[in-house]
């Protein structure tokens, strides 16, 4: 099964080929560099075969470079056949503290919408679109368990966090929140555009809420990141039997 990897900066998408071993960059339509793994000639037919793609910061770039690469790929005769979002992000805590894995059991735009006399409405209540995406429970779980991580609601939001208050309103508009990025959910609306099934992994580089960058912990969440791709195949083989 080939996976297509979609981090925001070069820093994610590093720590990701870190777990993979050796890679070629390959030119994408637009200027972006694929980092694809050096799969074995003689590699079993489930063999995973990752490409790893810095499509850029928020929900809009995410979409456009997934879109690229599922494009070129289903051009090429070689469809993808899981994209996973991928990267650091804040936590909620006490639920998902630093450095901890959240693989998402809802992808959510938080933020897709429009303020109202009564508070914010999502853009579904409006009657247009959609504003979450499921990814495969049983995925989610088997990635979960081999990650060491918590399974659910991470929410995709355009504007990061930087207030009590809107740490607040987030947790209760979406109960069970876990974590926040901003790329997860431009990432699904491509796949989903695509027919293929998408995942979001995020390690925890700080707590959602007043903005301290003293106490961020980014180079631990990106060794978390490193560590839940090195797992990643344990969890995608029997998928990858189920598909090949």
């Amino acid at each position: 099964m080939r996976v297509l990897v979609v981090t925001a900066v070069a820093a994610e998408r590093d720590a990701v080929c870190a777990a993979l071993g050796p890679h070629d960059v390959v030119a994408l339509p637009g200027g972006h560099g694929l980092h694809r793994t050096r799969r074995p000639v003689a590699a079993a037919p489930d063999a995973l075969a990752v490409d790893v793609l810095a499509a850029g910061v928020g929900p809009a770039g995410a979409a456009a470079g997934t879109a690229t690469a599922l494009t070129a790929a289903a051009l090429a005769d070689e469809p993808y056949g899981l994209v996973v979002s991928a990267g650091i992000g804040g936590g909620f805590a006490p639920h998902a503290p630093l450095g901890s894995v959240v693989v998402a059991a809802q992808i959510v735009a938080a933020d897709l919408g429009a303020e109202t006399p009564d508070g914010f409405a999502p853009v579904t209540e409006l009657g247009f679109g959609t504003v979450v995406h499921h990814p495969d429970p049983a995925l989610v779980k088997a990635v979960a368990a081999v990650a060491g991580g918590l399974a659910g609601t991470v929410v995709t939001v355009s504007t990061a966090t930087g207030t009590a208050a809107r740490r607040a309103e987030l947790a209760a508009r979406h109960p069970g929140v876990l974590a926040e990025a901003m790329e997860g959910f431009g990432v699904a609306e491509a796949a989903a555009a695509h027919g293929v099934p998408v995942l979001e992994i995020r390690t925890v580089s700080n707590a959602v809420g007043p903005r301290d960058r003293a106490a961020w912990r980014i180079g631990e969440a990106l060794a978390a990141l490193t560590d839940a791709f090195r797992a990643l195949p344990a969890a995608l083989a029997p998928t990858s039997r189920r598909t090949s």
